[in-house]
């Protein structure tokens, strides 16, 4: 794949580590395979949801991954994240997608 002659995304994605490895398991059924994760990272959202500090008071923390994708892909991955949202929205699950200039 070469990436400059690619319309691509990044899609930055924070979660609760009790979802652990299974937003890189949807991801890889869609057949995106390439990321780059974060393991417990503290975190606090600011829309309602824990915070997850790995203190005596908020002992959860979160797990971040970063992925570049084809824009085609976009849609269906913001799609699962919403849906996990969505069933359990007190755990945090937010995604975040910015433009890829250039890559190598």
């Amino acid at each position: 794949m070469d990436i400059d002659n690619k319309e691509m995304k990044a899609i930055f994605i924070v979660y609760n580590q009790a979802y652990n490895m299974e937003i890189a398991d949807a991801l890889s059924e869609i057949g995106q395979k390439g990321f780059t994760m974060w393991q417990d990272i503290e975190g606090c959202g600011s829309r309602g949801g824990e915070p997850h500090l790995g203190n005596h008071a908020w002992p959860t923390m979160n797990n971040a991954m970063l992925t570049m994708v084809d824009d085609d892909k976009v849609d269906v991955i913001m799609d699962i994240v919403k849906k996990k949202d969505k069933e359990t929205p007190a755990l945090g699950l937010r995604a975040y997608v910015w433009n890829i200039e250039k890559g190598y």
